[in-house]
């Protein structure tokens, strides 16, 4: 199927490259029934995940427990939003071959579908590294972390890191690259030519990716060492709280399934950002395909990481579990003023 000749170029937008797009190896890389049964459990999963986290934050009446549920809500709601907004355009092509030249000849249509591709790309892996931040302050500092942390300002840090996404994605339509019909022309994403714009938009967009997912290593890393120090100096293990082995566990698996399914596609955007070649072969373009499908499994598995590992579900599997103190008790006695102060702000709030 060809995309364009030289009539059309002059009424088609960026986003069509002018060259060929064959038939072929459409089979097992492009079968509609694929897009539509991996879009059905995503979202599923992520509806099932967002009920339960909602139960949940209506029983919970502790404040460090109460905002990390805030963002493990927005990432639910992101994982969500990001598998419905794609499949609506994804599934239907696949179903009905429609032309993108004749559907959307200036481009709107697939420069939406690449913002949202960027968006919903980014956020998981900045909230990811935001969630590990927070974390760290609870185990590191706890008090400070209590007094200062509530939902509202959870959210606030939300849509903070959601308008950063969203701002990313902004980046090719105010002119830093384009976002262009990719293998199999189902799909918009940021561009792999090698020109300056574009080269130096996959190189912020990778990087930054790269960035969170290791941010959050080291945080959650230094957050488990210090988590296992605490606990290793306490007078008596059975002091321990679930609370706190619960959200790190949580966050640590976040953390594996967000790099195994991203650095792939990451580390592949740099190394084609960065070679010399002045097209994009076939081989790229299956490449790319196969890595962001990879990707995408992120949002199908993050919903399960909340329903599978909670105490509520552990507890079944294990009965002796048992509730325990918080992490607070197991530092140093406090004086009585600040122990006052937090007091008064927890009730207050």
């Amino acid at each position: 199927m060809e995309l364009g000749n030289v009539s059309d170029a002059g009424r088609l937008g960026s986003c069509f490259r002018g060259k060929n797009v064959s038939d072929g190896n459409r089979g097992y890389l492009t079968s509609p029934w694929f897009s539509t049964i991996f879009g059905l459990i995503g979202l599923s999963s992520n509806l099932f995940a967002f009920c339960v986290l909602v139960n949940s934050s209506r029983k919970m009446h502790s404040r460090a427990r109460s905002s990390f549920l805030v963002f493990l809500c927005g990432l639910v709601v992101t994982d969500f939003m990001g598998l419905l907004v794609t499949s609506c355009i994804v599934v239907p092509y696949h179903f009905i071959q429609f032309d993108w030249r004749n559907v959307d000849p200036g481009c709107h249509l697939c420069n939406f579908m690449g913002l949202a591709m960027v968006f919903f790309g980014q956020c998981p892996l900045l909230l990811g590294a935001t969630m590990a931040g927070e974390r760290f302050l609870g185990i590191y500092r706890p008090f400070s972390r209590s007094v200062n942390m509530s939902k509202r300002r959870a959210w606030i840090l939300v849509c903070l890191v959601w308008a950063l996404g969203f701002f990313l994605g902004l980046l090719p339509i105010l002119g830093l690259g384009d976002y262009t019909l990719q293998f199999p022309n189902s799909w918009c994403f940021l561009t792999l030519l090698h020109d300056a714009g574009n080269r130096a938009f996959c190189l912020i967009f990778a990087l930054l990716g790269i960035f969170c997912v290791g941010l959050s290593f080291f945080l959650n890393t230094f957050s488990v060492v210090t988590l296992c120090r605490v606990y290793h100096d306490s007078e008596s293990v059975q002091r321990r709280r679930d609370s706190e082995v619960e959200m790190m566990v949580q966050l640590l698996i976040i953390m594996v399934i967000a790099s195994a399914c991203w650095l792939p596609l990451l580390i592949f955007i740099v190394q084609t950002a960065l070679q010399n070649a002045d097209h994009i072969s076939r081989q790229t373009e299956n490449s790319l395909l196969i890595y962001l499908r990879v990707a995408t499994w992120n949002q199908i598995l993050d919903p399960w990481v909340y329903i599978l590992f909670r105490r509520a579900v552990l507890k079944r599997i294990y009965p002796s579990l048992k509730t325990r103190p918080s992490i607070v008790s197991l530092y140093p006695v406090l004086n009585t003023s600040l122990r006052q102060k937090f007091t008064q702000e927890s009730v207050l709030q």
